[in-house]
């Protein structure tokens, strides 16, 4: 890869990166190409042979990943969302969710709930991590050159050995 395409590319990365924190302002195409030092039309041309959309299609698609969290966890109304998530219309935030997830908003509310971690991470989760009397708040003593740390694998034991 030459140090022209590189330079380019991580110009983009960081134009998408704007894209990401400002997802909910409104955004045009000259302000976000002056993010990656390039005209409008170089930016849309090279953000979509570089992620395989349009800049406006990855904004969007962004809105509508933010308003999909929103739906689920919170019982706030589909308008406040949409204007939350910064889109101008409701609308034009109704026809962007359904060609986007398959199903319009409220259906999609009234279909998935806030999720839940499997069975298997929530008691990971509440599992001990420390005996009593260990762990980080415990006090231990410091290693000395003559008693090193020794670890599970016996290295520093090894290592202290004559």
């Amino acid at each position: 890869m030459s140090r022209e395409v590189e330079d380019l590319n991580r110009r983009l990365l960081r134009a998408r990166d704007a894209m990401d924190r400002a997802y909910a302002e409104p955004l045009d195409v000259a302000s976000i190409a002056a993010v990656a030092h390039v005209s409008e039309a170089h930016f849309i041309r090279s953000f979509r042979a570089a992620f395989g959309e349009t800049p406006h299609r990855y904004l969007q698609r962004r809105r509508v990943e933010r308003s999909m969290f929103l739906l689920r966890e919170t019982d706030r109304s589909i308008t406040d969302i949409c204007f939350d998530v910064g889109f101008m219309s409701l609308g034009t935030f109704s026809r962007t969710f359904r060609e986007i997830i398959g199903e319009t908003p409220s259906s999609y509310r009234d279909g998935h709930g806030p999720m839940v971690a499997p069975n298997c991470i929530q008691m990971w989760a509440m599992r001990p991590r420390y005996a009593v009397g260990e762990g980080p708040t415990a006090a231990m003593p410091p290693a000395t050159p003559e008693a090193p740390e020794s670890s599970s694998f016996g290295e520093a034991t090894a290592a202290a050995a004559p």
